[in-house]
């Protein structure tokens, strides 16, 4: 145990949190990679970074950011108050993502080289670190645009210097490298989900979630098409999958996932929670008793904050209270066991429903897992796709796959615009509150025109410009690079 720790510290050692980080000491690989152990030692620290991200402040940014739902929170991302010189949560994701890259990069560079390990191992480690690595490009260039690439092991302080002073490069290049990437290392993993790995680590399938999610950015449907063929390959007919038991966050590495944000929590031993519930659940007055009503699946410890809810758009248009999608008793909630919850008897927009809601929650430390990838995501990726390249009828047989899941009858096709707008409709009610609406609107160059037409949150819309599209790269991260980082979209607002 007192060598792993060694090693953790050692691997910390050479990675740091930002651009612009020296140091004097500087460890290189050669005593990292000594067994398969010590190996994935390493590809665990490279894990860590994601603890930071997923957190309430990223809710607000992606989801509550949108044209889905809204936050009067006194955290100012989800009022849009961001500018280089107040970079917000945005800090935080550039400095935790690079963190991640560094190990990532590091982990790579001492798994090719090493001699340690088997063939098997070695491929199943190298596409995890992968796919680890392309998770923190892909959330950096759908949350800043074109970023810094490297691919790079820091070993020495002239890589550090020459890194530093990267100016951003071009996100779609970026994604492009990391496709073909991931293309030749996938196959070469086990082809299983991610809940049948022992502790559901990343592999494969993450992997080819990865391909189509950057693909699709990029407009290489021909690529999104066959990743996701890889994924059906693996996950088969989504039907299998109940709805209730693979959507709600509760349900910790359901059979449907590709990504769960790892949380546990143990009474007296060592917890990772977070907080996304506390801006999820309906407001607690006192004990179990949560807006007016007892729920005592709840309990009376959880501490709630202002919570999110669903604009009139979502709620009343999109999924609507009356309707037949089975979705709307898990994406939000008007009552509890048929009771209405005291102060929505008048109110236009319900609270975030059960989907989000962390039983037992203890103060603010929530113990669910956020899912972020699942296979419902995945195919209708592969709807998109075969919609933009003219395959019509294929495109509504794969849309129809989360619709009837859903309860819902087969949608009728009438044009190929319709289809590609109602294909980002139910991108909205499938994966609502899972981190990725802000990201679609912005691949799909509508997110302004969208906010600004649906989102109903005054203080948001007073602030929203076009720039917040993407966050403003921190104006430390500027300075460091010694300006070859720029905020050129912000200043043309004054900013």
């Amino acid at each position: 145990m007192k060598k792993l720790y060694k090693i953790l510290i050692l691997a910390l050692a050479v990675t740091s949190c930002s651009l612009d980080e020296n140091t004097d000491a500087l460890s290189t690989p050669d005593n990292f990679f000594r067994k398969y152990s010590e190996c994935q030692s390493v590809v665990n620290g490279c894990y860590t970074p994601i603890k930071s991200i997923y957190t309430a402040p990223f809710f607000m940014a992606t989801e509550c950011a949108s044209d889905i739902m809204w936050i009067a929170s006194g955290t100012l991302d989800a009022q849009l108050d961001i500018s280089p010189v107040k970079p917000r949560f945005g800090a935080t994701v550039w400095d935790q993502c690079y963190q991640g890259i560094r190990r990532c990069n590091f982990a790579v560079y001492g798994i090719e080289k090493t001699d340690a390990v088997t063939e098997e191992q070695r491929m199943s480690l190298l596409c995890e670190a992968k796919a680890l690595r392309g998770l923190y490009y892909w959330l950096l260039t759908s949350f800043f645009g074109d970023v810094p690439f490297y691919l790079e092991p820091i070993l020495d302080n002239a890589a550090l210097e020459r890194i530093a002073v990267l100016p951003r490069m071009s996100a779609d290049t970026t994604r492009a490298v990391l496709v073909r990437d991931l293309q030749q290392i996938a196959p070469l993993a086990a082809q299983t989900r991610t809940s049948d790995n022992e502790g559901a680590r990343l592999g494969a399938s993450m992997a080819y979630m990865l391909i189509a999610e950057m693909a699709a950015w990029n407009k290489d449907w021909d690529a999104v098409i066959e990743a996701v063929g890889h994924l059906e390959d693996i996950y088969g007919d989504l039907s299998k999958y109940d709805l209730t038991e693979n959507t709600l966050w509760r349900n910790k590495n359901t059979p449907e996932s590709i990504f769960e944000v790892q949380h546990t929590y143990v009474e007296g031993g060592l917890n990772y929670t977070s907080n996304v519930a506390c801006v999820t659940t309906p407001k607690r007055n006192k004990d179990d008793i949560y807006d007016g009503i007892h729920i005592p699946e709840l309990g009376n410890e959880a501490t709630t904050w202002q919570s999110a809810q669903p604009c009139v758009f979502f709620s009343q248009g999109l999924q609507p209270r009356m309707g037949k999608d089975l979705r709307k008793d898990i994406n939000y909630a008007w009552a509890y066991e048929g009771e209405i919850f005291t102060s929505l008897k008048n109110a236009t927009r319900p609270w975030m429903g059960p989907k989000f809601w962390c039983p037992g929650m203890k103060a603010s430390a929530d113990h669910n897992n956020y899912k972020v990838f699942r296979y419902a995501g995945a195919l209708l990726l592969k709807a998109e796709a075969l919609c933009e390249t003219g395959s019509s009828a294929e495109s509504v047989r794969y849309l129809n796959m989360t619709r009837n899941r859903a309860g819902l009858s087969d949608y009728v096709f009438r044009t190929d615009v319709r289809l590609q707008e109602e294909i980002r409709l139910e991108r909205a009610r499938e994966l609502f509150g899972e981190f990725q609406r802000k990201f679609d609107l912005v691949r799909w160059d509508i997110w302004y025109r969208s906010v600004v037409e649906y989102n109903d949150y005054g203080t948001l819309l007073n602030n929203v410009l076009p720039c917040h599209r993407y966050y403003p790269i921190p104006d430390t991260q500027v300075v460091y690079s010694k300006y070859n980082l720029d905020n050129n979209e912000y200043a043309q607002y004054g900013m």
